[in-house]
């Protein structure tokens, strides 16, 4: 962090992504009230926002993206965020690892909410309350093979009690849901047809729901799943504190 920006500091800036701004609202409800629980002050642009690019970004349109990277970053600045939290896997592997090389003068710090609140679980400012529950995780690819972020999410679910029963492909192995990079718009008999084949290993563990942390493999694997509870982590999490 520059010297200048020790000076005069920051704001925190909550980003959902677009999928759970528009789509899944109740999640980004969820999640700002956890985060106002342990005491982040944060903030939200709201309509100033522009999507992170990721879709542009993985159809192979560079140039968009980066337009898209420049005017984000411009907000950024001029609302003087200093650090993103963000719910979205594919938003968090865009912020954190495409904007640093399409953005010479990218400064800003970048979080998963797990990590966020993985932490604060850690430093004692959320206790949630113990649930007799067990449960499977599925590794969303933005979040694990892409940023290596396995941990934290366990970590959590382990905190509320829950026990968990790995799927036999999980962390690097993991599985992917078939939601996203498009195949769900262009092939979504392929699409369905992954879902059900991952709610199947996740049937295999006995557990009585499959948790995960992104938006689109909770949407994609519930509308898949006709007796297998699913639930995106912060349902639980809210559920239990």
């Amino acid at each position: 962090m520059s010297i200048f920006k020790k000076l005069l500091g920051g704001n925190i800036l909550y980003y959902p992504g677009c999928l759970t701004k528009f789509v899944a609202k109740d999640l980004e409800e969820n999640y700002k009230k956890i985060l106002t629980r342990i005491g982040i002050d944060f903030i939200q642009l709201k309509d100033l926002e522009f999507c992170c690019g990721s879709p542009v970004l993985n159809s192979g349109h560079k140039e968009e993206a980066l337009l898209l990277a420049q005017k984000n970053f411009k907000v950024f600045r001029d609302h003087r965020i200093s650090k993103i939290i963000t719910s979205c896997p594919a938003c968090f592997k865009t912020f954190s690892k495409d904007y640093p090389e399409l953005l010479k003068e990218w400064d800003i710090e970048v979080e998963h909410i797990t990590q966020t609140l993985a932490n604060a679980i850690k430093q004692g400012k959320l206790k949630p309350n113990k649930l007799n529950i067990t449960l499977t995780y599925h590794d969303p690819c933005h979040l694990g093979r892409h940023c290596g972020i396995y941990e934290e999410p366990r970590e959590i679910l382990k905190s509320i009690g829950a026990k968990i029963e790995e799927m036999r492909l999980n962390k690097e192995f993991s599985f992917c849901c078939g939601g996203g990079s498009g195949v769900k718009s262009n092939y979504p008999e392929l699409s369905n047809a992954i879902a059900k084949e991952r709610i199947d290993m996740a049937k295999e563990t006995g557990a009585e729901c499959l948790v995960t942390t992104c938006p689109m493999c909770f949407m994609h694997l519930k509308e898949n799943s006709k007796d297998l509870k699913i639930k995106e982590l912060s349902e639980v999490l809210e559920g239990s504190i």
